[in-house]
C-alpha cells in the first residue's frame, strides 16, 4: 500500500471527529475504555500532526490550510477549531487531577489480570511509564498550540477571543504542572541493573551476547572494555532518584554501578520502581509515591520512554522556552538516561564479532522471556541510535534484521491457519508486571502490547531518511509498505469507529463481530508512524555518488557542445535558434544548481539539453546540405 501521510492523517481526523464527536458532545475512552493514557491517545490524534506538521498547524486559523479546516469540520468554523481544543485540553486536564491538585496517571482499564481475579481498587490506579511518557508528548504538544493560540487571541475583539485570552494562562499553568509530574515520573522508573553473572538474570545476559560460545570470563572481560564509558558516565552523573551506594544493613546492599565484575543493563521499568529514591522539588504525589515495579529494564516500556524523551529535545521546544527551571533540571537528567540507554542497546545489539545477538531471533530479557517482539524493540533502538547520530554504521545488516522479523511476524508473509504469530498483533504480547501483585494482595498484573505492525513501520520509515544506498532505501520502503498493508487489513470499515484502528477480523485468533470501538493505543501509534512519514517525505531525496558521477559527465558534455552552438550565433540573431539555445542554458544552470541534492533531476535535464543540442547541429547540416 503507498504511503500518502498527508492525506492518510486528514482522513484519521476526519474518522477520529466523526467517532468522538457525536452530537455535540466529545466523548472519552475507546474499546478499553476512558483512562488516562487512552484518552491522552485519542487526544493526541489531533493535537500531535497539529504541532510537528506545519502544514497541520490550527493554532493560527487565519493561516490554517483549507484541506485542515474541512477536515475537521465537525467542530465548526476555523474561528471555532482553537477554542473547541482548549476546551478538550482543560477537560482533560480537570479529569486526571485529584482534589488535592495532583495529577493522574492510572492505567485504569488497559492493565489486566493474569488469572481470573479483577485488579483491585488500588491496582487500577497503578501508574506506569506508558502513562508518563503519554502525557509527556501531550503536554509538550498541547503547550505549543496553547502558546500559539494565545498569540492569536491576543490580537482579536471578539466575546468568545477575550474569554479564551482569560482562560488559556490557566491551562497552560495545568498543562505544566502535569509535564512536570510526567517527567518526575519518568525519571524515578528509570533503573540500571547490575546483575551477578553466576545469578539467574546474569546467565540469561550472558547467553544472549554471547554468541561465539567464549568463555564466560573473556566476554565479561570484553564487555567491560565496550560498556566502561557508560558505567563512569552512569556513577558519576546519574544522581536524580537513584538509591545511595551504600545501605544499612536491614535492607538490601545497593551495588555499585561501577563494578565492571558484574553486568549491567539499563532502561525503564514498566512504572517506579521498588529502589527509586525520591523527587522532593518540586512537590508532587509522584515524586515520592512509593515504587512497586521490579528493578529491570523492560524492553516495551524503554522503547516507550526513548519516544517521549525524544520530544523534549526538538529545536521548537528550545527556540519557543516551553520549559521552566525544574523542567529543565528534569529534561537534562531524562536526556542523560536517554543517552546512556540508547548506546547501551545500540552496543549489546551488536556486541559480538561475528554473529550479533540482534540476529539471534528471538532476543531473550534477563527475566528469560523471548519472543520477536523484544527482537524488534532492540532493533528499534538500535535504528534509534543510527539516525540520532546520523550514521549508517551496520545499517545493512539492521535492516537484514528487520527483514526476518517481518517474515516470522506475518508481516511479509502470510498468516496460516492457527498461526501462534499472530498472538504478536493481536491481543499483543503479553507483559508481566513484576511486583504489581504486592499492591493490596492482588493478582500479578500484566500488559499487552499490540504493536509489532507499527513500531516496524515508524523505525523502516525513520532509517530511510539516513543517507544510505538506494539498494537499502528501497528495502525499507518495501517493508514500511508492507506493514502499511498489515495495518490497512486492520482498518475499521464498518461502524460509528471507521477509518480508525483495529479491527482483528482478519486474523486466526481474531474477532467474530465488528468491533463498534476504536483501539486508541493502535490508532495513535499509526497516526505517529503518519507523522514519521510526512517527516521522511519532507526531507530531500538520496544522491548516490554514481547517480552524481554520470550526472557531471552529461553536463560536461552538453556544457561543452552548447558552447560550440553559441559560437554558431550572430550576437544580433533574435531567431528561434538563439531563443532554444538560451532555454538550453538556462536548463544547464538549473542542473548544476540541483546537482548535489537531486542528481537524477540534474541527469535528467542534462540529457534532455543534449537532445536538444543535437536536434540543433542536425538542423544546421541539414541547411547547409
Amino acid at each position: 500500500m503507498r504511503i500518502r501521510p498527508r492525506q492518510q492523517l486528514l482522513d484519521l481526523w476526519r474518522a477520529v471527529l466523526a467517532y468522538s464527536c457525536r452530537s455535540g458532545e466529545w466523548h472519552w475512552g475507546g474499546r478499553d475504555g476512558p483512562n488516562s493514557i487512552s484518552d491522552a491517545e485519542q487526544l493526541l490524534c489531533l493535537l500531535y500532526p497539529a504541532t510537528e506538521i506545519d502544514a497541520f498547524a490550527l493554532d493560527q486559523p487565519d493561516e490554517m490550510a483549507s484541506d485542515a479546516k474541512k477536515a475537521l469540520s465537525l467542530f465548526g468554523e476555523e474561528t471555532r477549531i482553537g477554542g473547541t481544543l482548549v476546551d478538550l485540553i482543560d477537560k482533560y486536564l480537570d479529569h486526571y487531577t485529584d482534589a488535592e491538585g495532583h495529577p493522574i496517571f492510572a492505567g485504569g482499564s488497559y492493565l489486566h489480570s493474569i488469572d481470573e481475579n479483577p485488579p483491585n481498587e488500588a491496582q487500577s490506579a497503578l501508574e506506569v511509564v506508558d502513562s508518563y511518557s503519554m502525557s509527556l508528548s501531550l503536554c509538550i504538544a498541547s503547550l505549543r498550540f496553547l502558546r500559539g493560540f494565545e498569540r492569536f487571541v491576543l490580537g482579536e475583539v471578539r466575546l468568545e477571543a477575550r474569554q479564551l485570552r482569560d482562560r488559556i494562562p490557566s491551562v497552560i499553568d495545568k498543562v505544566s504542572a502535569r509535564l512536570t509530574a510526567a517527567m518526575t515520573g519518568l525519571v524515578r522508573s528509570f533503573v540500571i541493573n547490575t546483575p551477578e553473572p553466576n545469578s539467574a538474570a546474569g546467565r540469561e545476559i550472558l547467553t544472549m551476547i554471547n554468541q561465539s560460545h567464549s568463555p564466560a570470563g573473556d566476554v565479561l572481560d570484553q564487555l567491560a572494555t565496550r560498556l566502561e564509558r557508560l558505567r563512569v558516565q552512569a556513577a558519576n552523573e546519574v544522581k536524580l532518584a537513584q538509591p545511595p551506594v551504600n545501605r544499612t544493613a536491614t535492607v538490601e546492599r545497593e551495588i555499585d554501578i561501577a563494578d565492571d565484575k558484574r553486568l549491567f543493563e539499563c532502561g525503564w521499568g514498566w512504572g517506579i520502581v521498588k529502589t527509586s529514591g525520591p523527587i522532593v522539588t518540586p512537590p508532587s504525589r509522584v515524586g515520592t509515591a512509593v515504587g512497586y515495579a521490579e528493578p529491570r529494564p523492560y524492553l516495551y516500556f524503554t522503547a516507550v520512554a526513548l519516544d517521549g524523551i525524544i520530544d523534549l529535545s526538538s529545536q521548537r521546544l528550545r527556540e519557543l522556552e516551553l520549559l521552566n527551571d525544574e523542567q529543565r533540571r528534569l529534561a537534562d537528567a531524562l536526556t542523560l538516561r536517554f543517552e546512556l540507554t540508547r548506546t547501551y542497546w545500540s552496543t549489546v545489539a551488536r556486541f559480538d564479532s561475528g554473529r550479533w545477538p540482534l540476529e539471534d531471533i528471538p532476543w531473550r530479557t534477563s527475566d528469560g522471556e523471548e519472543s520477536e517482539y523484544f527482537s524488534l524493540a532492540v532493533a528499534a533502538m538500535l535504528i534509534q541510535d543510527l539516525v540520532y547520530r546520523n550514521s549508517t554504521e551496520d545499517l545493512e545488516r539492521t535492516v537484514a534484521v528487520f527483514d526476518q522479523l517481518a517474515r516470522r511476524g506475518r508481516i511479509t508473509s502470510r498468516l496460516t491457519s492457527a498461526d501462534p504469530a499472530a498472538a504478536i498483533h493481536h491481543p499483543g504480547v503479553r507483559l508481566r508486571l513484576a511486583g504489581s501483585e504486592a499492591i493490596g494482595d492482588g493478582p500479578l498484573l500484566q500488559w499487552y502490547v499490540p504493536d509489532f505492525a507499527t513500531m516496524m513501520l515508524k523505525r523502516c520509515l525513520q532509517a530511510a531518511r539516513l543517507r544510505t544506498d538506494v539498494d537499502i532505501r528501497d528495502q525499507l520502503m518495501a517493508l514500511a509498505e508492507s506493514a502499511m498493508d498489515h495495518l490497512d487489513r486492520s482498518l475499521l470499515r464498518e461502524g460509528d469507529a471507521r477509518g480508525l484502528w483495529d479491527d482483528p477480523r482478519w486474523m486466526p485468533n481474531g474477532a467474530e463481530s465488528v468491533p463498534q470501538d476504536p483501539s486508541w493505543f493502535v490508532t495513535e501509534r499509526v497516526m505517529e508512524c503518519l507523522v514519521v512519514a510526512h517527516g521522511t517525505f519532507s526531507g530531500p531525496p538520496l544522491a548516490p555518488k554514481a547517480m552524481i558521477t554520470r550526472a557531471v559527465d552529461l553536463l560536461s558534455e552538453a556544457e561543452h557542445l552548447l558552447n560550440q552552438e553559441e559560437l554558431e550565433v550572430q550576437g544580433d540573431d533574435l531567431s528561434a535558434r538563439q531563443a532554444a539555445v538560451d532555454r538550453i542554458r538556462h536548463s544547464l544552470d538549473r542542473a548544476r544548481r540541483v546537482l548535489r541534492e537531486r542528481p537524477g533531476t540534474s541527469y535528467s535535464l542534462a540529457a534532455q539539453a543534449l537532445t536538444e543540442l543535437d536536434e540543433l547541429a542536425y538542423a544546421r547540416q541539414d541547411a547547409t546540405r
